[in-house]
């Protein structure tokens, strides 16, 4: 029969405690960024920012840290789950300042992948991004589409200095009103 010692106690302890951590910093560190995007929740334990909410209150746009990268992220909050946004986030390009147009259509924001600051816009009707500012000589911040999303305004240094500049999109667009359907929803008829 083995003696009892405080000593052997112990030691088996430490081997359940080192072996219990080692298995959760596993399980911790295997639960990829993917995981978290695809959770659903609105805040998470990463940054979450620059919030912007649509013209009908149903959708807020915002940046957020997840995955190791700065993306723009859509949470439905009648639905209380995140929209997939497929094309909109790319790999080594940072996007900052989103804009959300009335029922959530069209998204301005900036983007950057070499350090000069673009103006892009995001139809989520056809899943794509445009640049809207390539005729512009200057930085630009703080973009801002209008609820409709034909206008969007931002600041820019054509002048040397930050001015407000507006973007009119043309009469040619496809208009954002409120009794649009939602994206991704087939028209009502009536």
């Amino acid at each position: 029969m083995k003696k009892f010692s405080i000593k052997s106690l112990l030691q088996r302890c430490w081997r359940w405690s080192f072996s219990l951590g080692l298995i959760v910093l596993i399980v911790s560190c295997s639960l990829g960024g993917d995981t978290i995007i695809s959770s659903g929740a609105l805040n998470s334990r990463y940054t979450e920012e620059q919030p912007a909410l649509s013209g009908n209150g149903r959708y807020l746009a915002y940046v957020s840290n997840r995955a190791g990268s700065r993306n723009i992220l859509l949470y439905d909050l009648q639905l209380q789950q995140l929209v997939p946004l497929p094309h909109l986030n790319q790999q080594e390009t940072i996007v900052e300042n989103p804009s959300i147009s009335y029922t959530g259509r069209y998204i301005v924001y900036i983007t950057s992948n070499r350090g000069i600051p673009i103006l892009a816009l995001y139809d989520r009707v056809t899943r794509s991004s445009q640049i809207l500012n390539q005729w512009y000589q200057g930085l630009i911040r703080n973009p801002n589409i209008s609820p409709d999303g034909r206008f969007i305004v931002f600041e820019g240094s054509r002048r040397g200095q930050w001015d407000i500049e507006v973007l009119d999109r043309g009469t040619n667009v496809e208009l954002d009103l409120p009794d649009s359907p939602l994206p991704g929803t087939s028209p009502k008829i009536r």
